[in-house]
């Protein structure tokens, strides 16, 4: 039962980091990568479908990503589907081809995505604390119905602080390299 416990709380914490990878990946550095354009969606025949299934997106060089779209009759869909992004990108066609290029940040965008960042990083810490507590609570539960004694509640207790400071580290750590890299130039 403890174990159980102690097992669920991990999964849903290591979820938590996962999704905070996915945030960090949507907040544009000032280089070329192809995972900003993974929140994109494209309308293809009347459905909403992601970028990466219409078009292939590499990385020309530091500042400019290559997309070659599968179908022609969808480059203008795509087009637009990039300027209208949230991203704030500026495709530009040539012939089967189209080229995005990447704008300097200037630092007040840097400081807006690092503030941007903080926030998704603090979320996820609320979000571990949030499983900490649940399981502490499950832990106090099965201890009220004497299924486990005071000590193993104990025990599980201090294990589940520690997944939980574990976890907070990688959430630190992931924040520090997503700060380095939006203030590098």
């Amino acid at each position: 039962m403890i174990n159980e416990i102690k097992k669920d709380a991990q999964e849903r914490m290591k979820k938590s980091v996962e999704a905070l990878d996915h945030a960090f990946a949507k907040i544009r550095t000032g280089r070329a990568h192809p995972s900003i354009l993974d929140s994109v969606m494209v309308s293809y025949y009347g459905s909403d479908t992601p970028l990466r299934q219409v078009a292939n997106v590499n990385v020309e060089d530091s500042r400019t990503l290559a997309l070659t779209v599968f179908d022609r009759s969808m480059i203008q869909a795509v087009e637009k589907a990039i300027m209208t992004s949230d991203l704030g990108l500026n495709p530009a066609t040539a012939g089967t081809t189209i080229r995005v290029p990447m704008p300097a940040l200037t630092e007040e965008t840097r400081k807006g995505f690092t503030k941007q960042a903080r926030s998704e990083s603090e979320n996820a810490r609320v979000a571990v604390r949030n499983i900490r507590r649940d399981a502490l609570s499950q832990l106090k539960d099965l201890q009220k119905e004497k299924e486990i004694s005071e000590d193993e509640e104990r025990r599980a207790a201090d294990e589940v602080q520690k997944l939980t400071d574990k976890y907070i580290a990688e959430i630190d750590k992931a924040l520090e390299a997503k700060e380095s890299d939006l203030m590098a130039i």
